[in-house]
């Protein structure tokens, strides 16, 4: 670190309130006055003015004899503080003469510093206070001493300090041993060459815990070995002696460990007892510095244990979150040491925070095994049940959010571990009719599928409970399975007579009556509450007025027992309507092929769905509420369906594509799904070293000068890409230079490019000036602002430059949000040669949003939740040059770096593509695109089509939008 430039610069370690500058400062002679007066408040106001002033700039001499003359003496208590911090401020040493400074730029002596006379004064006011009878005045002084740095005033105040170290009140020796560690660490031999032994033989009869805690600190940064044999010979009491000299011995522990592997067998005993510590940071870094400094079963198991016992006990989410943050590390090398602990850890869904359960789930569902699903299993399905009963309870908002975690968690068992398959999709099944039930009919549906021993119990289940689905999705896929797995003739006339039942006979069609009650009921849902006000006499005879809110009461008749199922068909949904249709027509053709049901029945059965389906057609034309794209789907395969019960041509062209290509394709899906699991486990797995640890690493400073010319060239600059396992030097280069903007122009008197440096949360800017002209450019300062969530933290510093000289300088950016953002600013300086002020004017850096968004993942679900929650919406029609939809479609999530959610395959088959893409960006702020495009024939093949962006907040949405506008053109020149 650089010398401090003057002496303000190197004492200036405290704020004060700005409450004194009120109105302005005073001047020198006011200061000077009011430090004569006998009121405390007056001399302590004073003093702050002149601290103020002194921080400002001015230098303020005479207040240097007033200060010691009527302050240095005072009992008071708040006007000692202000002394000790004007005496960090004031400057201590005389200004060297013009004369010496010459001779010292001449070639001469360096110039010495004197101190002033007055500094003798302030060092016997200084031991005084040390010598105080009054603890806390001796122990302010000590901690004051701990900010001095200068060898004169330090060198007299060591005797006293020394005696501090027996003083009876824990309070002095603590501080006393503070100030002896900061002399000894500054100055070492030349100021006190004794402080180790001194220090060592206090600790050894030192009872508070914080002055041992210091007494050791200074140990152990100054003579490590006496810090070992301390801690060697009281092993047994590190315990006792608190937490913060715990601490201190973990982190003593890891440096020597680090340093000489071979010590590692004297600290195992003490790190093994500090790990059940009652103290939950000692433990938890007791237990990571074991891990750290060994891979033993034994370490490992123990750490491990550690950290289960504090998930358990611990109330604060962020140490919860933290200690799953480390079992998850382990869990990478030591899988099988967690595989024991695995019940212990599933105890933290006891947590009411989602995000800690969903991390340990994270955490559990790898390390499952054959050996302890059962127990897994057993205990997920107790806390889905739990989630049905705390419904009612003030935890719903975990409810519904919790249960699809754990819905997906036993979906997860049941694929990887068959046979707990069946003992957990029954249990499931009972929440169909609740906010999980698409997670669970999703997760039946893959079940049905992939284990047929399963299908006829899970038939007869989801038969039972068709009556209680209320969600239309949900009942779309309960058909579905219904009509591609029901193939004996039992479970088709049963599934036929359970669906017709639901949906009753035709028409689909409001009563003129129920219509009038549905249309009531609506006014008076959006009238809402009335408001009723009167006026009452309580009862001391006094008025008041009273407000009541009146709700109509419901009416019990008119909740009717219409079927859940006919009542979506009645309501409009004419995409259920069409489901319906064909699995009634899947089941009446299947029955046919079976031959086994009696012909009357057949019969009775096709003209049945044939009416049916009538009706639904009919709902569909005089439905207001039906697109007209839905209504010709509906149309066209409802017209498709009756084709293939009535003509026979029809249904042998039609019978294979109905009965068989859904399953296929189903099936197609699964695999699809399964092989991208795969696939990405496999980019999880932990890569092998790109250089190994006995790789010869060459230096070219240590190389033999002698050698030829062409030798010296061979392994220039890899060197460090060897030693730190990265060879792509060339790209990092590439990539910095993307992120250098040009400031000014080469014309200009100071020449300015910014390297910008995105880290997070942090921007860093490394501004190069160039000073392009012959005279010396003194005071130059970087002026910045910023538009947007930026808040500069650290300013440039003013700087003088010589002709033709350069300088870097650094400024840091703090940003609160993904928004687009503007750094602008100008360079003053002023010419030495004409003393005049010159302005440069920079251009702006505008920041790039890419910098902040991170590809991740998500469920469809959570998707489609969040689809319909986000307000802020961008919608960006499609214009490029790009003829191929999914090249497109790569094109986009390359360049706005999200991850696509839909699955494809990369060969083109269709004309239309529409496609999900995920993204989060480091603030934990969600960013949905929807990708709908097509290829037209009529537009010269060319794709059209929108790209909706949705998001929390406006920036990601405008930022986003802007991007994709700006890439969506056409590839880049090195990939065309």
């Amino acid at each position: 670190m650089p010398p401090a430039k003057n002496s303000n610069e190197s004492y200036c370690t405290f704020t004060l309130a700005s409450d004194v500058t009120a109105g302005g400062l005073p001047s020198e002679e006011e200061i000077a006055k009011d430090l004569e007066n006998t009121d405390p408040k007056v001399k302590r106001h004073a003093l702050k003015a002149a601290i103020m002033a002194m921080l400002g700039g001015e230098a303020m001499p005479r207040i240097l004899m007033q200060v010691i003359r009527f302050c240095i003496n005072s009992d008071d208590k708040p006007l000692k503080k202000l002394c000790m911090l004007y005496w960090e401020v004031v400057p201590k040493y005389q200004e060297p003469a013009s004369d010496e400074l010459l001779r010292a730029a001449s070639g001469g002596p360096a110039v010495q510093r004197k101190m002033l006379p007055e500094m003798i004064l302030v060092c016997n006011a200084l031991m005084n206070d040390l010598n105080h009878p009054n603890e806390f005045v001796r122990g302010s002084m000590l901690r004051f001493l701990c900010k001095v740095k200068d060898e004169e005033i330090l060198g007299p105040l060591m005797p006293s300090v020394k005696s501090c170290m027996e003083h009876r009140h824990p309070y002095v020796r603590k501080n006393a041993a503070l100030a002896l560690f900061h002399a000894h660490h500054l100055h070492g031999e030349t100021l006190i060459p004794d402080a180790p032994e001194l220090v060592e033989t206090f600790l050894q009869n030192e009872t508070d815990t914080g002055a041992r805690r210091n007494a050791f600190l200074m140990l152990f940064n100054e003579a490590e070995d006496l810090a070992i044999n301390f801690l060697a010979n009281n092993m047994d009491d590190v315990g006792k002696y608190g937490d913060g000299f715990a601490l201190l011995v973990l982190e003593l522990t890891r440096k020597v460990c680090r340093r000489d592997p071979t010590q590692k067998s004297r600290f195992v005993r003490v790190l093994f007892q500090m790990l059940s510590s009652n103290s939950a940071a000692v433990s938890y870094e007791a237990a990571w510095t074991l891990v750290s400094l060994s891979s033993a079963p034994t370490a490992v198991r123990a750490a491990a244990l550690t950290y289960t016992n504090l998930l358990n006990s611990q109330n604060d989410n962020n140490v919860k979150m933290i200690v799953l943050e480390r079992l998850d590390d382990l869990k990478k090398k030591h899988t099988k040491i967690l595989q024991e602990l695995l019940m212990d850890i599933l105890r933290a869904l006891s947590s009411p925070n989602p995000d800690i359960c969903k991390k340990v789930l994270d955490v559990s569902m790898d390390i499952v095994t054959s050996r302890n699903v059962a127990d897994v299993v057993s205990l997920l399905k107790r806390e889905v049940t739990k989630t049905e009963q705390d419904s009612d309870n003030t935890n719903e908002s975990k409810g519904a959010v919790y249960r699809n975690m754990l819905i997906r968690a036993i979906h997860g068992c049941a694929v990887r571990f068959p046979d707990v398959a069946e003992s957990v999709v029954h249990t499931l099944m009972d929440f169909l009719s609740s906010d999980g039930g698409m997670q669970v009919i999703v997760f039946v549906r893959a079940i049905v599928e992939q284990y047929p021993d399963l299908r006829p119990a899970l038939l007869t289940k989801l038969l039972g409970t068709l009556e209680d689905v209320s969600s239309n999705s949900v009942m779309c896929i309960c058909l579905w399975i219904l009509g591609e797995y029901c193939v004996t003739s039992d479970k088709l006339q049963e599934a036929f007579v359970d669906i017709t039942a639901q949906l009753g006979d035709p028409p689909f069609l409001l009563k003129s009556n129920e219509k009038d009650a549905q249309e009531k009921a609506v006014a008076d849902a959006a009238a809402g509450p009335k408001l009723v006000t009167k006026n009452v006499i309580l009862s001391d005879g006094t008025y008041a007025t009273q407000t009541v809110y009146s709700e109509a009461k419901a009416n019990p008749a008119a909740h009717d027992s219409t079927p859940h199922l006919r009542k979506m068909i009645i309501g409009g949904d004419v995409f259920l309507g069409s489901i319906v249709s064909s699995c009634l027509t899947k089941l009446c053709l299947r029955a046919a092929d079976l031959g086994e049901i009696d012909p009357v029945t057949l019969k009775n059965m096709t003209t049945k769905t044939l009416l049916l389906m009538c009706g639904i057609v009919k709902m569909s034309e005089v439905t207001v509420s039906a697109q007209k794209s839905s209504l010709a789907d509906c149309n066209d395969r409802v017209t498709l369906c009756c084709r293939a019960l009535l003509d026979p041509k029809a249904n042998a062209l039609l019978k294979g594509a109905l009965l068989s290509e859904g399953k296929a394709t189903f099936a197609a899906f699964l695999k699809t799904l399964k092989d991208k699991e795969l696939n990405e486990s496999k980019k999880n797995e932990e890569k092998l070293p790109v250089t190994q640890a006995d790789d010869l690493i060459h230096f070219r400073q240590l190389r033999s000068m002698t050698v030829q010319g062409g030798d010296l060239d061979l392994d220039d600059g890899s060197d460090l890409a060897r030693a730190t396992g990265y060879s792509d030097s060339g790209s990092a280069l590439s990539s910095e230079l993307n992120h250098v903007y040009q400031l000014s122009g080469f014309s200009d008197p100071v020449y300015a490019e910014a390297l910008v440096t995105v880290h997070d949360y942090d921007i860093v800017l490394e501004i190069l000036l160039i000073n392009r002209t012959p005279n010396t450019l003194s005071n130059l300062t970087v002026e910045l602002s910023t538009m947007g969530d930026m808040k500069i933290v650290e300013r440039p510093q003013s700087h003088t430059i010589g002709p033709l000289d350069q300088i870097t300088i650094r400024a840091s950016i703090k940003v609160s949000s993904t928004e687009t953002g503007h750094i602008f600013g100008t360079i003053v300086y002023v010419d030495e040669a004409t003393q005049e002020k010159g302005y440069v004017n920079l251009n702006d850096i505008h920041m790039d949003i890419m910098d902040y968004i991170r590809p991740a993942t998500c469920t469809d679900e959570m998707f489609r939740s969040m689809w319909a929650e986000f307000e802020w919406e961008n919608k960006v029609a499609i214009s490029t040059s790009i003829p191929s939809l999914v090249e497109f479609l790569n094109h986009i999530v390359s360049s706005t770096n999200m991850r696509c959610l839909t699955p494809h395959d990369s060969t083109e088959k269709g004309s239309f593509l529409a496609a999900n893409l995920y993204a989060r960006s480091v603030f934990e702020e969600d960013a949905l695109v929807n990708v709908s495009v097509e290829k037209k024939e009529d537009n010269d093949g060319k794709l059209a089509g929108y790209i909706r962006i949705r998001s929390k907040t406006q920036g990601i949405a405008l930022s986003l939008g802007d991007r994709i506008t700006s890439v969506q053109r056409g590839l880049p020149d090195n990939k065309a």
